[in-house]
């Protein structure tokens, strides 16, 4: 849903754009290093430092934002660009949701690990879904919408993460993660719907 609201954070997207323009890094290497922030992600988590994997995991979101800033604002966008930044935002994502089955999270219905990898392939096919209609020339546009969109995930994975910090019992993380995992993959269907109803109005 928010990624139909980018109009929403342009102040915001300026702002960031003016200071991180002045390091001298271009955009597609702060994608790489959200990449690195991905990997300190598992490690910080799978060793036990969940504050460490939580702020690691804040730095690799947040240069997904700007990356995308610093190539607009010094006219540097390219295709390669949004290739690796459509890459690496699966990894960030997987990347948390992987690192979470490192803890010892209860059985909620079904062994966590199952709604951790439901999580993951909501996440994916959310993603490829839009990607698969315009590769196979089955429609033009990039489809965007949804009840979840990355933001809302990366939202929710962080606020699983901080509650495990908060309740070590990981229960309340648990039902985030069931959440996501229901609701993503909602996300996926609804996308889907929304591509063949598309389809389906041009083709009258």
């Amino acid at each position: 849903m928010l990624d139909t609201k980018r109009h929403w954070f342009k102040g915001l997207e300026k702002i960031v754009a003016k200071v991180f323009s002045i390091l001298p890094l271009t955009p597609n290497q702060f994608t790489y290093l959200s990449g690195v922030a991905a990997i300190a992600v598992i490690w910080f988590i799978s060793n036990g430092y969940l504050i460490g994997g939580a702020i690691s995991f804040l730095i690799a979101a947040g240069l997904d934002l700007v990356d995308g800033a610093v190539a607009r604002a010094k006219d540097m966008v390219t295709v390669k660009g949004a290739f690796l930044d459509t890459v690496f935002d699966r990894y960030i994502e997987g990347s948390l949701l992987i690192s979470l089955l490192f803890l010892n999270l209860p059985e909620i219905i079904m062994p966590a690990y199952i709604w951790v990898a439901l999580a993951i392939f909501g996440s994916v096919v959310t993603t490829y879904i839009p990607a698969a209609a315009q590769q196979k020339n089955y429609m033009q546009n990039q489809l965007k919408g949804g009840i979840m969109s990355r933001a809302e995930r990366v939202i929710f994975m962080f606020g699983a993460l901080i509650l495990a910090i908060i309740y070590p019992d990981y229960i309340y993380t648990t039902y985030v993660i069931i959440a996501l995992a229901v609701i993503s993959n909602i996300s996926a269907i609804q996308r889907f719907a929304m591509i063949i109803i598309r389809k389906n109005g041009e083709c009258k």
